[in-house]
């Protein structure tokens, strides 16, 4: 009961801050395994996927993080482990630390589906999107079974913004595209490639990166 009214009241958060909207542009919502793969600008970035799924899916659904962050005090842990059900990786990769991609291959083998963020950690630059690390060519080559979902998110960066202690109500939208398809002997370059075109194609015309 806990985990339920806190995972309500941080959706009823999210969803007033930001009025979020999902346009299901090539797919449908769906209780098929999935890894949904998004562009990463903040911290809320998994909550408002999560948000914009149907609460029938959210239990199946597990985001990807960092255990530097969300390790970092009790709340913090509550949240992650108890109520998103976080797979929480180590991006130091410290000695002796579990395999990220060892760990989320274990999920999906347990029939969970996953958000994720190619780029690897959140983009504060400029750019419009980081170069993509390998790990999605590895759960795409490790298990076949899940359907890879690319996701973008637009303007979460400009209702957060760097540095400012209060956030700016603007709305956001999360657009899901098709299925990326898997193509035999592809290298992980060009499929890495085509998944960060997958994403871009879902970019608003007049966004800025997100």
């Amino acid at each position: 009961m806990i985990e339920r009214l806190v995972a309500w009241m941080i959706l009823t958060f999210a969803r007033l801050l930001t009025g979020v909207q999902a346009f299901w542009i090539g797919c449908q919502p769906s209780a098929e395994q999935r890894i949904y793969f998004s562009n990463h600008a903040s911290h809320g970035d998994f909550v408002l996927i999560w948000a914009t799924l149907p609460s029938t899916l959210r239990r199946l659904v597990r985001p990807i993080a960092g255990a530097d962050y969300w390790n970092r005090g009790a709340l913090r842990r509550f949240i992650a482990g108890r109520v998103f059900r976080a797979v929480l990786i180590d991006r130091t990769r410290a000695e002796g630390a579990p395999d990220p991609v060892g760990q989320m291959l274990e999920a999906l083998a347990h029939g969970d589906s996953l958000i994720m963020f190619p780029e690897g950690t959140r983009n504060t630059s400029d750019a419009v999107l980081l170069p993509f690390k390998s790990g999605l060519f590895h759960l795409a080559s490790g298990h076949p079974r899940a359907k890879l979902i690319p996701v973008w998110i637009n303007n979460l960066n400009r209702v957060m913004p760097k540095g400012e202690l209060l956030p700016v109500p603007l709305i956001c939208t999360v657009s899901y595209g098709a299925p990326l398809e898997r193509i035999e002997g592809e290298s992980k370059a060009d499929f890495l490639e085509r998944a960060r075109a997958a994403m871009l194609a879902l970019r608003p015309d007049d966004g800025e990166h997100a």
